[in-house]
């Protein structure tokens, strides 16, 4: 099937045989559906903590934290091309004219090119636009009069101007302050100085981020950090890494073989933000919070969302000094068997691992073997925010094919929706997971897990795609917060709606828990 040529290509991306016959196989046989037992509800997966139980722990993270070492990590890595979809549409089939221009004042929903450009001077970027527009004798107003609306597009989005659809989200203005606005890649500084500062002011993150964009994102930090760090006392460590070429997946064609590009060279994609498992793995933490680059608020609305990363901290820091303290006793000889059975209450309560089947058949030793096993893993705790018909993953109590039951985030392409069963099953889950969670990634001996050990190779996913006019079958990896943290310890904390605030579209910019 590989040439010498294709066994060298291969090697140069850090990549092995093995694991691309792998992939092929996959692409052949396909991956199972994922076999929901139950949505994961409140008091049934999912905790709530009440206003004086949320004020304890974090508290309690407040003054356990200085004992770990914390990165907020954040999957930064994506183009922003998809967030003026629509105004791209506009400009396709915009041409000024009376009938288009009628067209245009009449189609007026909230991800309209209109709702756009009638609300444009509320954007944090709309100063940087004029006067990018100004060095050309041009102005929004007098452009918009006139209805070459596709030049005031053509500045903001293309390389002519301020090239935002081909920037990283990172990069763009997302908030207007009284002075200054501020990117997405600044809000999480703030964010950082305010739940990840150390006892010696240290604040560190690390951002994934394509190659293209690091030297604009170096510019941006270069020009805005000192500020932040006199405004918050801190200094900040930031680095960055960028998907590894090694995790890129091979493409097939419709008969499952190497699809070739027109020189007779293998394609390789992207795995998608599964892949950034290998970037976390790398990272020197004790303690991670991972949150999408573009769910950030302005300073009035950030109240929330810095109490809340606290809870689900201290409810992982709570979790983390059990679990360490039943693992030193069971790696100390005289522990009892009701301590044995306590700490199979332990999983059972706090993880929903349920070892009853197993449990009492086992002799002491079996059973230390056992608990140990199923504690001395990474831990998660993980936000849901209640289901307001956003798309995505869900949290789920998940059977595994040998009948064991978890907490899993799951995708919708994941289920066997025609099932009647599952489709049930998936109608009735109350919650949505907005990526927020906070990460144990080391052992109680201090060492660092290997976190390739706990994923769930059978969670990927294969998408349908064209190349050059052809098919093509794509794979991607298990999820990072799906199949790539499957065998993790999880915990599912409600935490409150205004703590997720993404921006999908630009236009989402314009709603109120974007604007200052």
């Amino acid at each position: 099937m590989f040439s010498e040529k294709d066994k060298k290509q291969i090697d140069a991306k850090g990549a092995d045989i093995k694991t691309i016959k792998k992939q092929i196989s996959e692409f052949v046989h396909g991956f199972p559906y994922i076999d929901l037992a139950a949505p994961a509800t409140p008091g049934e997966g999912i905790r709530k903590i009440a206003a004086a139980d949320a004020t304890q722990m974090a508290t309690f993270f407040d003054k356990k934290m200085g004992d770990c070492r914390v990165v907020k990590f954040v999957p930064a890595s994506g183009a922003a091309s998809r967030m003026f979809s629509h105004l791209f549409a506009f400009m396709d089939k915009y041409t000024g004219t009376e009938s288009d221009h009628k067209i245009y004042l009449s189609e007026t929903g909230f991800n309209s090119a209109f709702h756009f450009f009638s609300e444009i001077e509320r954007f944090a970027f709309y100063d940087d636009l004029e006067q990018c527009l100004a060095k050309k004798r041009e102005s929004i107003q007098s452009l918009t009069e006139h209805r070459k609306l596709n030049t005031i597009l053509e500045q903001l989005l293309t390389a002519k101007g301020l090239n935002y659809a081909g920037l990283p989200k990172a990069l763009l203005k997302f908030h207007k302050y009284d002075n200054h606005a501020r990117t997405a890649a600044e809000e999480h500084l703030v964010e950082g100085a305010n739940y990840c500062k150390s006892s010696d002011g240290k604040v560190l993150i690390h951002f994934t981020l394509s190659p293209e964009h690091i030297e604009s994102f170096k510019a941006l930090l270069d020009g805005v950090v000192g500020r932040y760090e006199q405004m918050f006392n801190v200094t900040f460590e930031i680095s960055w890494s960028v998907q590894k070429s090694s995790t890129d997946t091979i493409a097939v064609d419709a008969d499952n073989k190497p699809f070739r590009e027109a020189d007779g060279s293998l394609l390789f994609r992207p795995g998608g933000h599964g892949a950034l498992i290998s970037n976390l793995n790398e990272v020197d933490a004790d303690i991670v919070f991972i949150k999408n680059i573009d769910n950030v608020v302005p300073d009035s609305l950030k109240e929330q969302t810095f109490l809340f990363k606290k809870v689900i901290g201290g409810c992982l820091l709570h979790l983390r000094e059990q679990v360490f303290d039943y693992i030193r006793l069971l790696e100390n000889a005289a522990i009892t068997d009701e301590k044995l059975i306590e700490i199979k209450h332990f999983l059972k309560k706090e993880f929903f691992v349920d070892l009853e089947s197993e449990f009492y058949r086992l002799k002491s030793k079996e059973r230390i073997k056992l608990l140990h096993s199923k504690l001395n893993r990474p831990i998660r705790v993980c936000g849901m925010v209640k289901n307001e018909g956003e798309p995505g993953g869900g949290p789920f109590l998940v059977r595994s094919p040998q009948g064991e039951v978890s907490l899993q985030i799951v995708e919708s392409s994941q289920i066997h929706l025609k099932d009647p069963l599952q489709r049930e099953i998936f109608m009735k889950a109350t919650h949505f997971n907005p990526v927020d969670l906070v990460c144990s990634l080391t052992a109680h001996d201090g060492k660092k897990f290997d976190l390739h050990k706990f994923i769930d190779p059978e969670t990927g996913f294969i998408s349908h795609k064209t190349k050059d006019g052809k098919p093509l079958k794509a794979l991607e990896l298990p999820g990072l917060w799906n199949g790539a943290m499957s065998n993790w310890n999880t915990v599912f904390v409600e935490v409150p709606i205004i703590t997720f605030n993404p921006v999908k579209t630009v236009n989402d910019l314009l709603r109120k828990e974007h604007q200052s």
